[in-house]
């Protein structure tokens, strides 16, 4: 094959410098190339050339680059084939071509099966060239270990990695070892005297991070950078990392000020990232087009181990399997695909699919008995923030002759621990305390003609005995809830209900004034222009916030006095919470 011939000649150009000859020869022999018909020094590379892009990295050693793309990823070697004389290539050809054209476009002249030139038989192995790298991926993936028949197995290997295994050195030598240097203390900024936080700001091509100074009501700048992503930056959830985005894959920096790079994570055309609530593992994610118009786009899903780098499991398959139940994605996939679970450790971690719930476990990264959760036209679930326990959400069947239901689930054993039923339900969302001690089911049902709704309660108590269930109604059922908030490690919450532009504000606590265990209201504001909830960290304070249409009309709120603290206005703002203070934006 033309194509195929002359890439391997590029690559046995480029390594002219570092090869004797007869190691090309003996490599162009072993790839069934013939060097008589390839001129090496018309197509030799330009010397250091970098085409105009500056890297950021140049002042890394060699060793903690990346591993580049040699031009070579879109092609597969496939091995154990039948060995056929000259008058069965044909067929042969015409086989393998069946298999592999399924799976995604080989090039034109891309399929190429070496002959001895000797015997005039093939040699048992050829060489098949992908439009991509994925399709090429995707191949070895689905066709290795292919039975053609019984005494042909097929072996597929991606190019790259025939190269890589044929220059393992035949004796074994002992790494090198390293002298140890320790690391920056990445919590150090939490002592910061002031108790400020930080917080990051992108303008253009420059990356800021700044102390919020809110005393001097003006930030106070700590690292800056241009060209420190090509994407976007995010924080990780305690704060330790700040992570960006390149072509290549993602990357994590920390320290309070120096902002050294930690690790990288090789993950090509990466779109999206996500990590673990206990920051022990990152998700990447990213899709490309298909070769044919008519399929999916192809999704794969990398999970890294923070520290070391390791990619711990991968996931690949079409964008459809990945588009269930949930929003927030790109090209039809529901981000964040995982949900963790077990705590701070991040023992768990779940994606719901077609009738099922796929739960894994992070000590080997395998399904939980090996087989998924069977919940049929499960909905939505969540994970408890502190415990092993799934609540799931499988709405009617049956036309309401089967009842949706609510069950929480204990992981590992998939035990029920309790179940409750539901009658005539529109929708039904689920909200956790901070401390998984009580789960809010805010169930949405329609009335006796099914021309309207109203809005209900099922307060689980997690840590009681048996779980209890109680019921809450609003003294108007046809209020809509526009809000809903627990307090962070506290046993109060918070609903908006009413009708826009002046709905009211309800406090209630799952204590009563007795503290017998009874869901009680401390009280109700009237008239308030909010839309939005955000409790202090530490629980007491609210933010009664009117976002975006309401004009930004903003309230500090003290619950334990039940009284109005400070009021602001911020035009169209946006809100993100912070430690220390409020932050308010665009």
């Amino acid at each position: 094959s033309l194509s195929l011939s002359l890439s391997l000649s590029k690559r046995i150009a480029t390594m002219a410098d570092v090869m004797s000859m007869e190691e090309i020869r003996e490599t162009a022999s072993r790839l069934g190339i013939d060097l008589s018909q390839v001129d090496l020094d018309s197509i030799r590379l330009p010397p250091a050339e970098d085409f105009g892009i500056k890297s950021d990295d140049e002042d890394l050693n060699e060793e903690d680059h990346l591993e580049l793309d040699t031009g070579l990823s879109n092609i597969i070697v496939v091995d154990n084939l039948p060995v056929v004389p000259k008058e069965k290539f044909e067929k042969l050809e015409g086989v393998i071509r069946k298999i592999y054209s399924q799976i995604g476009v080989i090039k034109e002249d891309g399929l190429c099966m070496p002959v001895d030139s000797t015997t005039q038989k093939t040699l048992g192995y050829c060489f098949i060239e992908y439009n991509t790298p994925q399709e090429a991926e995707l191949a070895r993936e689905k066709t290795n270990l292919y039975k053609l028949d019984r005494a042909h197995i097929f072996a597929v290997n991606m190019f790259g990695d025939i190269e890589k295994f044929t220059n393992v050195p035949n004796e074994w030598a002992p790494p090198e070892t390293k002298p140890y240097n320790p690391g920056e203390n990445l919590q150090h900024w939490l002592t910061d005297e002031k108790a400020r936080d930080q917080f990051v700001i992108r303008a253009g091509s420059d990356t800021e991070v700044l102390w919020n100074d809110a005393r001097h009501l003006k930030p106070d700048p700590v690292y800056k950078r241009s060209f420190w992503t090509e994407s976007f930056v995010q924080w990780s959830p305690l704060g330790t990392y700040l992570a960006t985005v390149h072509r290549q894959g993602a990357a994590v920096w920390g320290g309070a000020t120096s902002f050294n790079r930690l690790m990288r994570y090789a993950h090509a055309q990466v779109k999206l990232i996500d990590f673990s609530p206990g920051e022990r593992y990152l998700v990447t994610y990213s899709s490309h087009e298909p070769s044919n118009p008519r399929d999916t786009h192809r999704v794969v899903l990398n999970i890294f181990d923070v520290r070391t780098g390791k990619v711990m499991r991968d996931f690949k398959g079409s964008a459809d399997e990945f588009a269930i139940g949930g929003t927030g994605g790109v090209t039809g996939v529901s981000w964040p695909v995982f949900r963790w679970g077990g705590g701070k450790d991040d023992k768990y971690f779940a994606r719901i699919g077609k009738n099922v719930i796929s739960v894994y476990e992070t000590e080997t990264f395998t399904l939980i008995d090996k087989k998924s959760l069977k919940a049929e036209n499960v909905m939505d679930f969540n994970w408890s923030p502190t415990d092993p326990i799934l609540a799931l959400f499988v709405p009617e069947l049956g036309g309401g002759n089967q009842p949706a239901r609510v069950s929480l689930v204990q992981i590992p054993s998939k035990e029920e621990l309790r179940q409750k039923n539901l009658f005539s339900v529109s929708d039904c969302k689920m909200y956790w305390q901070s401390n998984g001690d009580y789960l809010a089911v805010k169930v949405d049902r329609y009335t006796k003609t099914k021309k309207s709704t109203y809005t209900g309660f099922e307060l689980f108590r997690i840590k009681e005995r048996d779980i209890p269930i109680e019921v809450l109604e609003l003294e108007n059922k046809n209020d809509k809830i526009l809000a809903f908030a627990w307090e962070p490690k506290g046993h109060r919450f918070a609903v908006i209900h009413g009708d826009s532009p002046r709905p009211d504000i309800s406090f209630y606590s799952m204590r009563s004034t007795n503290n017998t265990g009874r869901v009680s209201k401390l009280a109700t504001l009237k008239g308030k222009q909010a839309n939005a909830l955000y409790w202090s960290p530490a629980g007491r304070f609210i933010l009664l916030a009117g976002l975006k249409g309401f004009n930004g009309q903003l309230e500090f709120y003290n619950v334990d006095e039940l009284e109005t603290m400070a009021t602001a206005e911020h035009f169209m703002a946006t809100y993100g919470p912070s430690m220390a203070s409020y932050y308010i934006g665009y």
